[in-house]
């Protein structure tokens, strides 16, 4: 469904911009130039940008109020990102593309901001798939028409590592449920497990080196699941939901404060001011 829906996005972006061309960082401006252009690569790029927005929300969620507080946060965090740039951007075309991010955004975070309130513990709606690819294909058109798709990733920071970090189940390396939140213990939310019959030495041997990096917690039968939640289970402990929901938030507002370090002060290293 994201693929096929990016389509039109992508159609968009040819007819009002056709711009396939990346600036180099100064490191190794020497072998491949200032710029280079990637042609049809870019909207290759694009268009799994696109499917990987939408999906990547929708794999990071489980309990109440974590899908719509994360895109809240998330949305709060390019509201700033786009006003910045309009104050400081000398490029009149930049402005234009970051006050369109505003006109989508804004709406977006006002009535998220709303929907949170009835979506956080205990909730009283429930959002399912259809506000995940909302919300995600939200964030695809603002980044793309708005260019700045390589900004965008960085504020998904906490969702990129759930992605990397849940491979070995999305990819069958080790078993996948279907269901992969937490179990609920005594008021408390607890690690869950995915169990298995003996896996093959290879396949073993993944488990094996997540297990010595302390990132998973697994015998020969079973694994905890592989997701953000489960792995900060892992570390705290049994939590209540309103309780782990907060933390992770918070996980949330912390990596878009480094995404805002990494955006200026380190990227001025990289690329040109």
């Amino acid at each position: 469904m994201p693929s096929i829906a990016s389509l039109p996005l992508l159609i968009v972006y040819y007819v009002n911009s056709n711009s396939t061309t990346i600036i180099i960082p100064k490191p190794v401006r020497e072998y491949l130039g200032y710029s280079l252009d990637l042609g049809i690569l870019y909207y290759v790029y694009m268009g799994l940008l696109a499917v990987f927005l939408t999906n990547t929300i929708n794999i990071y969620a489980g309990v109440n109020g974590l899908e719509v507080g994360q895109s809240l946060i998330i949305g709060i965090s390019i509201i700033i990102f786009n006003i910045t740039e309009i104050f400081f951007a000398k490029d009149p075309e930049i402005v234009n593309n970051h006050i369109f991010s505003l006109y989508l955004i804004i709406p977006f975070v006002a009535t998220s901001f709303a929907l949170y309130q009835y979506n956080k513990y205990p909730a009283q709606v429930f959002v399912g798939d259809t506000y995940c690819y909302f919300a995600g294909m939200t964030f695809a058109v603002v980044a793309i028409l708005g260019h700045f798709s390589k900004t965008m990733i960085l504020f998904f920071i906490p969702q990129v590592f759930n992605f990397v970090y849940a491979i070995p189940q999305l990819f069958r390396i080790v078993p996948c449920p279907r269901h992969r939140i937490p179990t609920l213990g005594k008021d408390c939310l607890e690690v869950s497990y995915a169990e298995f019959d003996l896996l093959p030495p290879n396949k073993q041997l993944v488990l094996t080196i997540m297990t010595t990096l302390g990132l998973a917690k697994a015998t020969r039968k079973k694994c905890n699941n592989l997701t953000l939640i489960n792995l900060y289970l892992l570390f705290s402990g049994p939590l209540p939901e309103n309780k782990l929901v907060n933390k992770l938030l918070m996980l949330q507002i912390y990596s878009s404060i480094l995404a805002f370090i990494i955006r200026y002060p380190i990227a001025c290293i990289f690329y040109d001011s």
